[in-house]
């Protein structure tokens, strides 16, 4: 009788834990009275790449860590010898966040009241914005990813978004030169503005990583709406690389 009155106690308990909250795009989710977003994201864009080094989120000075130190002398000897230095997205590694918002190839975002769905064309990446008043998961059950957890919220007519929790593996703030790792530590903050009619995103970025470098970084990026773009299927596959020098030739990676 004891073990069955347990048994009962343990039943109740479960049944009377709080519900699971509600999916971004549930209908319930999605039903709930908020208020009208300042601007609508939803298009195709790309990064206005002005310049060789415009893509680049590591600023002009910095200072390292003694860890990230290593790996960006390294970087720099593997260079100066013609050679590449652990060449993690040439392997088909995500390229994750921030790197991820200023490769060569455009972009979707898919705006709803509860969330922004991006899909990147380079490796078809999907990044997630949630803007429907959730807190940053509990950090003993998150599942660190490259592209992290987004959370947004609104101010005024700037949308912010908090980004954190990292793998701290095989994840870079700068490739092909600078080699500098981004850490399980790395925290990004966006503020994003919608300026020029509509046409231009503007995003702000701040940037710490106590393991990696000394103080904030901060830059500013520019993406372009584009009106005759689509994105399509793109995946990346090691024995499609073979054929690139940078990315598997024993003669360069190191």
């Amino acid at each position: 009788m004891a073990v069955l009155g347990l048994m009962a106690g343990t039943v109740a308990a479960q049944s009377a834990a709080p519900p699971l909250p509600p999916g971004a795009l549930s209908p319930e989710n999605l039903a709930k009275p908020r208020p009208k977003a300042p601007f609508d994201v939803t298009g195709t864009w790309q990064h206005e790449l002005k310049g060789p080094q415009s893509w680049k989120f590591v600023p002009q000075t910095f200072e390292l860590t003694a860890a990230a130190q290593t790996e960006y002398d390294a970087g720099r000897k593997a260079a100066a010898e013609n050679k590449v230095y652990r060449d993690d997205i040439g392997q088909c590694w995500p390229a994750g966040m921030p790197l991820i918002m200023t490769r060569v190839h455009p972009f979707l975002l898919m705006q709803y009241p509860t969330a922004i769905f991006m899909v990147q064309n380079f490796m078809n990446s999907l990044r997630i914005i949630y803007t429907d008043g959730r807190p940053h998961s509990d950090p003993d059950v998150v599942v660190p990813s490259w592209n992290g957890e987004s959370i947004g919220h609104w101010e005024g007519d700037t949308l912010v978004v908090d980004t954190k929790y990292f793998p701290g593996h095989h994840h870079w703030l700068d490739q092909g030169g600078a080699s500098i790792p981004a850490s399980a530590e790395l925290h990004i903050v966006e503020r994003m503005r919608m300026i020029e009619n509509g046409e231009t995103l503007e995003i702000e970025y701040t940037m710490t990583d106590p393991k990696s470098f000394k103080g904030d970084w901060k830059t500013t990026k520019r993406f372009n709406r584009q009106h005759d773009v689509d994105i399509y299927e793109v995946e990346c596959t090691p024995d499609l690389n073979e054929n690139l020098p940078a990315t598997s030739s024993e003669s360069l990676i190191r």
